[in-house]
C-alpha cells in the first residue's frame, strides 16, 4: 500500500489512509515517514471515510468487517482492491515489466529498477521491500520509485490470484512452488501471466517454469539457468563469498560474456541476477551496461540483511517465510562456518497449515548439528482463520527429525533464550514476513549483545 500511496500522490492525487498497525502503536517510523510526505493518516475506526466522492483502496488483509469498509459502503464510496489499482497503473504503461514467482520477486524487481536507473531511464517502481539503492533521507523505506508513467516495473503477487489482472510487456517468472495456493491453481495463474506477455523470462532450473517454455511461440521466451547449457542466459564458475558472489555470465545468442560481481551472497542471488539481466535484455538494454549496474546493486531490506555484530556474534534479518525461501537462506548461510540460532515467525496460520511438511523439510535439511530453532505462533492481528495447526506442531515434527527446535510463547521468552545461548562465532537469524516489527526485534537482539 505504501508504494501505491506515494505514486498516486506524486501523480496529483490526494491520499489519506489507515492501518491497524498504527492503531496498535507499531511501526511508528514508517507512519511518520508517510505523514512527512503529506499523506494524512487516521484511525481505522471509520471516522476517516466521510466523503462519498473518494475511492477506498483496501489491501488483501482487510476484511469486510473493518469499520473503514463498513463506512465506505454506508456512504456509497467507490471501493477497489490494492491489486486493482496497481494493475490499472501497470497496464496503462506502454512498457510494463512484471516480476512474479514464489521466491525472489523483490530482489529481482530491485535489480531491474537499478539497472534501468543506471542506464538513465526513469522507471516507476512498486516493490514489496525497501530497495537500498533508492533509500534517502526523504525516502527511508524506498519500496517505491516515482518515475515516468511510460515505464512501470512492479512485483506481481499470485497469493490472492490478482496476477490474473496484469498484462505485462515483459513477464519475469523466477520459480513456481507451493505457497498460498495449490499447484494446479498456480499453474493456471502463472501460465496466463506468461501467455499475456510480449516477452517472457523463465527459469529452466525450476521444473514448473521450465514447462512454460514449451507453450511459448519461437522468440518469445528468454531462458536462464545455473546448469542447463541450453538456456539463453547462463551462469558459470560461481564463486561464493561471505558477503557476495561472483560468476561468469554468458548470453548465448550474441556470444556476450562478462564477470558479474554481486554484493549480495547466495546461489539464489545468482538466479535473481540472471532473471534481472533477462528482463534488461527484453527491454533492449546493452548487456555490458546491465552487468556493470549489478556491480553496484546494494540489495533489498530484510534479505540476508546483516543488522550488526557484537561479541563476535552477527545478527541477520531475513524475509524468508516459505520453504523455498527458507531453504535458499539456510543454504547461503551454511556455506560459511558458525552456528545458526534461528527465530522463525510463521506469517499466518493458513500458510502454516498448507506448508507444514515443506517447513519441516526446509529446516530439517538446512539446519545442522548444534543449530537452534525457535518458533512462536504466527503473528495474528485479528480476522477469521483456521488455527488448527500451530507452531508447536511444527516443532514436534522437527524434533522427530533430530532438529533442536523449541516452541516459545512470545518474543521476550525467545530473547532470553537467544541471548543466553549465543556465543562468539554464532549467527542469530530473525526470519519471517508480513511483520516489520521483526526488524525491530533483530535490532533489539543486537542491543542485548552489547556488553
Amino acid at each position: 500500500m505504501l508504494p501505491l500511496a506515494l505514486i498516486v500522490q506524486a501523480r496529483g492525487g490526494r491520499v489519506t489512509g489507515s492501518d491497524r498497525s498504527r492503531d496498535q502503536g507499531r511501526l511508528t517510523a514508517k507512519f511518520a515517514a508517510l505523514e512527512a510526505q503529506g499523506i494524512g493518516l487516521f484511525a481505522q475506526d471509520g471516522s476517516g471515510v466521510t466523503d462519498a466522492g473518494v475511492t477506498v483502496v483496501a489491501s488483501a488483509a482487510i476484511e469486510a468487517t473493518v469499520p473503514d469498509i463498513a463506512a465506505a459502503r454506508a456512504i456509497g464510496a467507490s471501493m477497489i482492491t490494492r491489486a486493482q489499482l496497481l494493475s490499472s497503473l501497470f497496464n496503462a504503461a506502454p512498457v510494463s515489466v512484471g516480476i512474479a514467482g514464489t521466491s525472489g520477486k523483490s530482489t529481482v524487481t530491485a535489480m531491474i529498477a537499478w539497472i534501468l536507473k543506471s542506464a538513465g531511464r526513469a522507471p516507476t517502481v512498486v516493490n514489496g521491500a525497501g530497495m537500498k539503492n533508492f533509500q534517502t533521507a526523504d525516502a527511508p523505506f524506498a519500496a517505491a520509485v516515482v518515475g515516468d508513467s511510460e515505464l512501470f516495473v512492479a512485483e506481481v503477487d499470485e497469493s490472492d490470484g490478482s496476477i490474473a489482472g496484469y498484462n505485462p510487456a515483459v513477464a519475469v517468472i523466477n520459480n513456481i512452488a507451493l505457497d498460498h495456493k495449490s499447484m494446479e491453481e498456480l499453474r493456471v495463474l502463472f501460465g496466463g501471466f506468461a501467455d499475456r506477455a510480449r516477452r517472457v523470462v523463465l527459469n529452466l532450473d525450476n521444473p514448473e517454469t521450465a514447462l512454460l517454455v514449451g507453450r511459448m511461440p519461437p522468440g518469445k521466451a528468454i531462458t536462464f539457468s545455473l546448469s542447463d547449457p541450453h538456456a539463453g542466459l547462463l551462469a558459470q564458475d560461481i564463486q561464493y563469498g561471505r558477503d557476495g558472489v561472483t560468476f561468469g555470465f554468458v548470453e548465448r545468442s550474441s556470444g556476450f560474456h562478462a564477470r558479474v560481481e554481486l554484493e549480495t551472497p547466495g546461489r539464489h542471488n545468482v538466479a535473481n541476477a540472471l532473471a534481472a539481466l533477462g528482463a534488461a535484455l527484453a527491454c533492449g538494454m546493452d548487456m555490458q551496461a546491465a552487468v556493470s549496474a549489478l556491480h553496484g546493486f546494494a540489495g533489498v531490506a530484510r534479505r540476508l540483511d546483516v543488522v550488526g555484530s557484537a561479541r563476535g556474534i552477527s545478527v541477520i534479518d531475513d524475509f524468508a517465510h516459505n520453504p523455498d525461501k527458507i531453504a535458499a537462506t539456510l543454504e547461503a548461510l551454511r556455506r560459511h562456518s558458525g552456528r545458526l540460532i534461528v527465530f522463525f515467525q510463521p506469517h499466518g496460520f493458513g500458510p502454516l497449515r498448507l506448508m507444514r511438511s515443506g517447513f519441516v523439510d526446509a529446516f530439517a535439511t538446512g539446519l545442522g548439528r548444534g543449530d537452534l530453532l525457535l518458533l512462536p505462533d504466527p503473528a495474528y492481528y485479528g480476522g477469521t482463520t483456521d488455527r488448527s495447526v500451530k507452531s508447536a506442531d511444527i516443532v514436534q515434527d522437527l524434533i522427530g527429525c533430530g532438529v533442536d527446535a523449541r516452541h516459545v510463547e512470545d518474543r521476550p521468552a525467545a530473547r532470553s533464550i537467544i541471548l543466553e545461548a549465543a556465543t562468539s562465532g554464532d549467527r542469530i537469524v530473525v526470519m519471517g514476513a508480513r511483520d516489520d516489527t521483526l526488524s525491530e526485534f533483530a535490532r533489539d537482539l543486537l542491543r542485548g549483545l552489547v556488553p
